[in-house]
């Protein structure tokens, strides 16, 4: 996992003098003396892809040493390591081993990839969140109008109480494999790439879509980019996010503090379904206001709630912050892209976890409750594109928040 699919620099010599090309059997991914021999698993067809930071000596600063990434299974963020001063190496993300991860995904999971969103950081896309419609007598789709048109999209979601709606969840990639990987460990950085050719997401989706992902890993930062462009004929609508399940390094969730930039909730009918009523109200003077710049502690609140416009900083990023007082661990989650217009929240009280999801779009976007309120979905014409982009940096509280 920490080469290339494990391969031996011979074997790597080989393969590269054979032409095979990126993202067939045993892809030549070009890697640093740096990199290290490991194991190697495949997930979804694809070798998943570990990429490492040197060491250093210093021990009184955080960084981030490793990232795992699985190109088989939509380029999810599987973990991601780092050092804190005081801690050692911590995994950030509520993440099995490779082998464990393996069973769940290549044996364990359904039809629809759902798994694929339980574990790491997903990628979703062409839509996060949830879309309503009208169910099949089978039960396995949903007719629902997107920007215009009839779109059938797979039933893959309900809540757990009785009579829950069923409806269409995170997006078309979750199982997806992506081709053309390309892996770089060098002494500044270390990164992947690949490409999925998403068509029309099997007649899921207006127009053509090709999709490119990359992650960056630095000693100070963790950098994603997920572009999409439309190579068909007719406007593609696009929303995208990621759903990392980021760990509670200390166990405390009480004192875990949250610093979330926007004044206002976008409200529920219930946190079953959890589905948008159309209607937000202000946070200020509620649980749910985390805006102060030292943020507020999530003390036993459960959460599963967007944040709409969020504000931005004069640099026009948007930045929401994790704290950790007692783990001496805070980082920030910074949204790069403006079309990244709200962050949702999912902090269960029976896991050690907390979910913070950068997206574009509303939950049911194209649902009439929205009314002229910006869906936060982006219309691509023919042969244009855009860009999710987000970072992660690590700092410690108490020297800056």
């Amino acid at each position: 996992m920490k080469t290339l699919g494990g391969m031996s620099l011979l074997v790597l010599f080989v393969a590269l003098a054979s032409g095979r090309s990126l993202g067939q059997e045993t892809p030549s991914q070009s890697a640093s003396h740096e990199a290290s021999p490991s194991p190697a698993i495949s997930i979804g067809g694809e070798p998943a892809v570990t990429l490492k930071r040197p060491p250093s000596k210093d021990e009184s600063t955080p960084r981030f040493v490793e990232a795992t990434i699985l190109p088989g299974r939509g380029m999810n963020i599987l973990q991601i390591k780092a050092f804190i001063p005081g801690r050692g190496e911590v995994d950030l993300f509520d993440s099995p081993a490779l082998p464990e991860v393996k069973q769940l995904l290549d044996q364990g999971d359904d039809e629809f990839g759902n798994k694929g969103f339980s574990v790491g950081a997903a990628i979703l896309l062409p839509y996060a969140n949830r879309i309503t419609g009208k169910l099949s007598s089978d039960g396995k789709t949903i007719a629902t109008d997107i920007a215009g048109k009839t779109i059938s999209l797979p039933a893959n979601w309900h809540g757990k109480k009785p009579g829950a709606t069923v409806l269409a969840m995170h997006g078309l990639i979750l199982s997806a494999k992506f081709q053309d990987v390309h892996v770089h460990n060098g002494p500044a950085e270390s990164s992947v790439s690949a490409n999925l050719h998403a068509g029309d997401f099997g007649g899921h989706w207006p127009s053509q879509t090709e999709v490119h992902v990359q992650t960056v890993l630095k000693d100070a930062a963790v950098e994603v980019t997920v572009t999409t462009k439309n190579v068909g004929n007719e406007p593609l609508p696009v929303g995208v996010a990621f759903h990392p399940w980021f760990r509670l390094l200390s166990g405390k969730r009480e004192q875990i503090r949250l610093h979330l930039p926007a004044d206002e909730r976008a409200l529920v009918n219930n946190y079953d379904d959890v589905l948008p009523t159309g209607k937000v109200e202000s946070v200020t003077g509620t649980p749910y206001d985390f805006t102060a710049p030292d943020g507020a502690a999530l003390g036993t609140l459960f959460m599963d709630d967007f944040f709409p416009d969020v504000k931005r900083q004069s640099d026009g990023t948007a930045v929401v912050k994790l704290i950790d007082p007692a783990a001496g661990y805070g980082l920030r989650i910074v949204a790069l892209s403006r079309e990244i217009k709200g962050f949702q929240v999912y902090a269960p009280l029976d896991r050690n976890v907390v979910a913070i999801e950068p997206q574009f779009n509303l939950a049911d976007p194209y649902n009439k409750i929205w009314g002229k309120r910006n869906n936060g979905m982006v219309l691509l014409q023919p042969g244009q594109s855009v860009s999710w982009r987000v970072r992660l940096e690590l700092f410690t509280p108490a020297k800056s928040q």
